[in-house]
This record gives structure tokens, C-alpha cells and sequence, in this order.
């Protein structure tokens, strides 16, 4: 058995096309601000990526590049600025932010109403709740590749490896949200491989270049890796071994081409819709 792709550039590209269509017909050009410190490699890809796909779907952007000495004070001062900037309807900060500032405070002095990332603690909370504002973006993505895919994962066994704010905890919230009974597992996790074998949908996002191999998966899995790593010889891999768990999965995801392009996507919906709820 080999495991049916899970192309997250074509489910993706439908998305946007939709999007691209619906903003033609907004009285406000959706805004977002990407706010960026320091001089990381793989935040400026992915912050011109973000830019990219504004543009393809008719979204204002602004960039802003600050240098890595950076204080919290200055970040703030800018994030302030951009709360009230009536042209900006989302902000994102790239994280990881250089180790001397503070992200949580920096992070809770962006305006909920514009945290189009859903990192701020109201609307962690309004997730966990089960009324988000905004939907996380990376487990958002995740949710509209098993919705496009045609997998109800109502009344399934879910395991979510990682716990992390960004991805491991509010995809499980997600998860829960549309039924699924849900497990998450993390490095004090005993016997890993065997709650990972009961999964019918397993999502993994520990940051662990091919961890989870075809051995840990039960036949017939619905496997979701969002991990991004470099393996040795310099390849983009994911947290999972592609070769032998594509040989027990019905579904996976690849990388590059699976979650990547889902989660700035849904990064332009959470845009759109805060352009929608906003308060007059």
C-alpha cells in the first residue's frame, strides 16, 4: 500500500483563488504588517513568502525590518503604532524574536482584534473556549487539508505529537473542537510508539528531522507532518520518515508542499476576517 498525497499547494491554490475573489468585493483592502527582528535566514524566507501571497490575493502589505539590537521598548512602540494604524488589519511578529526581548510581553501588546497569528492570550483563551476570533494559523491549515481531503476526523482516535502554543496545543483544541478524541504526546511521553499506533490521525510537530517511522504507524493512518528540517546531506524534510510511513499510511502529507503553504494561507483568511469583524 502506498499512501495518497495530501498536496497542500493545490488545496491551498483553491483557497486563494477564493479569497483573491472575495476581497475584490470588500470595501477595505484587507492590511497585514509583518514585523520582523534581526537577521534570521528562514524568517526572511518566510516572511517574503508571506508577502508573495498577499500580493497574489489582492491584500495590502508592509514589512517592517528591524535590526537584531532592537529593544522591547522599540518593538512596542512600533506594534502601537500599528494597532491604530487603520490601514493595517493584521500584525504578525516572525518569531523567534533574538533571545534579549521579551515575546510574551511583546506578543500581548498586540491589539487582539489585529493578532492575526491568534497568539494573544484572549484569543488562546477564545480558542480554548471554543469561539475563536482567529483560528491558528499552521493548525488551521492542518484542519482545511483533512476537510478538503474529505476526512472527518468525528469519533476518531487523534494523536498530536508536540506540545508546543504555536502548533501542538491548539491543534489538539481544533481536533477536540471537531470531535475527534484526542491524545497529545511530548518528550516525557512513555511507550511513544505505541500511542502513536493507535492513531487514526496522527499530526507531527516536534522539530525532529524523520522521527516518526514507518514501525509507529498503524496501518491505514492519516499522517499530517508539519515539521521543516534540514537532514544531514541538507534535504527539506519533515518530522516524519516519508519512505517507509507512506508505505502504511491511506494519507500524508510531504515536505516541502504539504502544511507550509496551508498555514500562510490561512494567515490570509484570519486577515480577511478581521477586516470583517471589525468594529466601526
Amino acid at each position: 500500500m502506498t499512501a495518497k498525497l495530501i498536496d497542500g499547494k493545490a488545496i491551498s491554490a483553491l483557497i486563494r483563488a477564493d479569497l483573491k475573489a472575495e476581497i475584490k468585493t470588500m470595501v477595505a483592502t484587507p492590511g497585514l504588517a509583518v514585523v520582523m527582528v534581526g537577521d534570521n535566514a528562514a524568517s526572511k524566507v518566510y516572511v517574503r513568502n508571506k508577502q508573495k501571497a498577499c500580493s497574489e490575493v489582492g491584500m495590502y502589505s508592509e514589512i517592517h525590518m528591524l535590526p537584531a539590537e532592537t529593544t522591547d521598548k522599540e518593538l512596542i512602540l512600533l506594534i502601537k503604532n500599528l494597532n491604530s494604524n487603520e490601514r493595517i488589519h493584521g500584525i504578525l511578529v516572525q518569531l523567534p524574536l533574538p533571545a534579549h526581548l521579551n515575546e510574551e510581553l511583546v506578543i500581548a501588546n498586540i491589539s487582539p482584534d489585529k493578532d492575526v497569528d491568534a497568539f494573544h492570550a484572549e484569543n488562546v483563551g477564545k480558542i480554548m473556549i471554543g469561539k475563536p476570533n482567529f483560528m491558528p494559523c499552521t493548525p488551521a491549515g492542518v484542519m482545511s487539508l483533512l476537510k478538503h481531503t474529505g476526512i472527518d476526523v468525528a469519533g476518531l482516535e487523534c494523536v498530536v505529537v508536540g506540545r508546543s502554543n504555536i502548533v501542538g496545543k491548539p491543534m489538539a483544541m481544533l481536533l477536540l473542537a471537531s470531535n475527534g478524541t484526542v491524545t497529545i504526546c511530548h518528550s516525557k511521553t512513555k511507550n511513544l510508539a505505541e500511542v502513536c499506533r493507535r492513531a487514526d490521525v496522527l499530526v507531527v510537530a516536534i522539530g525532529k528531522a524523520e522521527f516518526i517511522t514507518g514501525d509507529m504507524v498503524k496501518p491505514g493512518a492519516v499522517v499530517i507532518d508539519v515539521g521543516m528540517n534540514r537532514s544531514a546531506e541538507g534535504k527539506l524534510v519533515g518530522d516524519v520518515d516519508f519512505d517507509s510511513v507512506s508505505q502504511v499510511a491511506s494519507h500524508i502529507t510531504p515536505v516541502p508542499g504539504g502544511v507550509g503553504p496551508m498555514t500562510i494561507t490561512s494567515l490570509l483568511c484570519n486577515t480577511v476576517t478581521a477586516v470583517k469583524s471589525k468594529k466601526t
